[in-house]
């Protein structure tokens, strides 16, 4: 499956999961899953500041009716702990994150790595259900995911990482 092809896939599996409220922060690697997004009438997408800032807008999203789904990056994993836990899930909100697993193997840039280390141990330590997308054939799984998370009215981690992706261009 081509990249612009997981792309495409995991759009239409929120699009097909009803999920109509999408909030970015810009990143690379989920780059076309953002432009996705952004060409799809069904979503409303508005890109975020800060991913914690992206988790209240959710937030917002989900009490207005409507089902909401944030795309980040796992570096900033730390900075939405506090709204994750007082808000996502102490008012049983179901939030996908599609996260880009910065800082994996193939990761070219070293800061990227810190981060890497502490992200499962974090959304362990939060009781997040966290999967680990390092196939290509793991997107499949994707449909399911989304529909456990609004199921159990949990926030739910699907951590992409560059051998998901492809890599991170020539190397």
């Amino acid at each position: 499956m081509s990249k612009m092809n997981i792309d495409k896939k995991i759009v239409d599996d929120l699009v097909a999961n009803d999920i109509s409220f999408v909030t970015t922060v810009p990143c690379k690697q989920l780059a076309g899953v953002i432009e996705e997004v952004e060409a799809r009438d069904e979503v409303f997408h508005i890109p975020a500041n800060k991913e914690d800032e992206g988790m209240g807008l959710c937030a917002g999203a989900w009490m207005g009716g409507k089902r909401p789904a944030i795309i980040m990056q796992n570096t900033a994993i730390g900075v939405t702990i506090n709204t994750l836990a007082t808000l996502i899930q102490y008012y049983r909100m179901p939030l996908p994150m599609l996260i880009s697993y910065r800082g994996e193997l193939r990761e070219p840039v070293a800061c990227q790595v810190e981060m890497a280390l502490h992200t499962k141990a974090l959304l362990a330590q939060l009781n997040i259900p966290t999967y680990h997308f390092h196939k290509q054939s793991d997107v499949e799984e994707f449909d399911m995911i989304l529909k456990h998370t609004f199921m159990c009215n949990k926030p739910v981690a699907i951590l992409t990482d560059a051998n998901f992706w492809g890599g991170y261009g020539e190397q």
